[in-house]
């Protein structure tokens, strides 16, 4: 199997890898994220790099209990990097939350002849390699692949700035048709957990509000502010609201602002699953490149147990413990941003 001298250390699982890495495998799980292929291309490409060959897993952890899986070569991941979407596909996996679904997981790998494993993906697919690795001492890396960056130790994620970049396309064309009816939009965005996108996005397009999962939702604050600008004429206003605040959504919170103000004539937009595809920016491209060809980098370096992510314009290592049990934080300095420039 393999064969492995293991040293811990208190950030991450540092290996003696006593024989050369022959093969890895990769896969994308979880939510799809734009500039997941990017990543793909970049794993197989620097892994080919180095004569490793690349094992690719069809439908995330789901396919590797299934034994779903296919060689990737260099030319199998041409003309991908502008694609959204994951070539790989991905699925949500009951079978491999149970201990004999691992098992057989494990015994395909095995079959497979795989030294390593990559794992693109979110909280929810790391901590399923994590499972794998703490069980049958595997090697793996995992890559921050998600629209929602909600990962602690990066700033961002692959697949965050093409969703912001996605929102504020289509909020600019709704604030037209605000401001030809004098109307009042309520745009649901996603971030069922977390506000990042609502946030960012917002001050990007002016919004008069964003309302976020991380801050108690004043519904007073905001009738206040909807006064305001009334009393002021404003006739035509846009509102972000992620689709996890304590509000209960757009829709909810339309209602009662109708309900408060029955003068104003309010509609309500999910944007919903268009956040998710779509080409990846460059951003998202760059970065993508740049944490799966240094994910390759990192098993043949002898580390495991690790996330790549970007901090202050480096790659830095996190360890999966550490990304899976710690939230990163709204920054407080954009949540004031918010309201003093739409005063």
């Amino acid at each position: 199997m393999f064969r492995l001298a293991i040293f811990v250390t208190t950030n991450t699982i540092r290996m003696k890898i006593t024989n050369s890495l022959k093969s890895i495998a990769v896969l994308t799980s979880g939510g799809d994220a734009p500039g997941m292929n990017a990543c793909l291309r970049a794993v197989v490409r620097t892994a080919n790099h180095f004569d490793i060959s690349v094992v690719g897993i069809n439908k995330g952890f789901q396919g590797m209990v299934e034994n779903d899986f296919r060689s990737l070569t260099a030319n199998d991941v041409s003309n991908i990097i502008q694609r959204g979407g994951t070539i790989l596909k991905t699925a949500r996996s009951a079978a491999f939350m149970t201990k004999e679904g691992r098992e057989r997981a494990m015994n395909n790998l095995i079959k497979s002849n795989v030294d390593a494993l990559v794992v693109i993906g979110g909280d929810g697919s790391f901590k399923g390699a994590l499972s794998l690795s703490d069980e049958y001492n595997i090697p793996v890396i995992g890559i921050p692949g998600t629209i929602d960056n909600d990962l602690f130790g990066t700033e961002a994620t692959i697949g965050y700035d093409t969703a912001i970049n996605t929102v504020v396309d289509a909020v600019d064309k709704i604030r037209d048709t605000a401001n030809a009816h004098n109307r009042l939009f309520f745009v649901e965005v996603m971030g069922r957990d977390a506000g990042f996108i609502a946030l960012r996005s917002g001050i990007a397009c002016g919004a008069e509000a964003v309302l976020i999962p991380e801050s108690n939702t004043y519904v007073e604050a905001l009738m206040g502010r909807l006064e305001s600008g009334w009393d002021r004429e404003k006739t035509s206003a846009i509102i972000i609201v992620a689709e996890g605040d304590d509000s209960g959504g757009a829709a909810e919170l339309a209602k009662l602002v109708k309900k408060r103000f029955p003068q104003f004539d309010t509609r309500v937009s999910i944007l919903g699953h268009i956040q998710r595809g779509g080409a990846p920016s460059a951003y998202d491209r760059v970065l993508a490149s740049e944490l799966g060809s240094w994910a390759v980098r990192t098993l043949r370096r002898g580390h495991s147990g690790v996330m790549v992510g970007r901090q202050g314009g480096k790659v830095v290592e996190t360890s999966l413990k550490q990304a899976v049990k710690h939230n990163r934080t709204i920054n407080p300095q954009l949540e004031e941003l918010v309201n003093w420039l739409s005063e």
